[in-house]
């Protein structure tokens, strides 16, 4: 197995683009391997590396179908759902708290 090819940041030769670069221009990998990546250097940690795909080796995005965009939905609204009290928030509730505001700092509602 060779190794991949580095290049500095901002340096990649045409032709080469990171995940989020295809996913702007409509596309994905489509199962191809990785073909090079970027190093940007950081002061007191490592590099931050990005991966290279091949562009003209992308695939289209596959197309959002109606099954999708319910189930999405769907996962959308369990996300505003308070596990403590069964109401909908009308926010996506914190994972940090597990629970809406009101059902996680009670005592505070009651002050106000």
């Amino acid at each position: 197995m060779g190794s991949l090819p580095v290049y500095p940041w901002r340096l990649a030769p045409e032709g080469l683009a990171t995940l989020r670069q295809l996913r702007a221009r409509g596309l994905r990998p489509g199962g191809q391997d990785v073909a090079a990546q970027v190093e940007r250097p950081r002061r007191r940690r490592g590099p931050l590396v990005a991966y290279l795909y091949e562009i003209d080796k992308a695939k289209p995005v596959r197309p959002m179908t109606p099954a999708k965009w319910a189930a999405l939905a769907k996962a959308n609204t369990a996300r505003r759902i308070c596990p403590e009290c069964r109401r909908d928030a009308g926010y996506v509730i914190p994972t940090s708290l597990g629970m809406c505001v009101t059902c996680a700092y009670p005592e505070e509602q009651c002050a106000a």
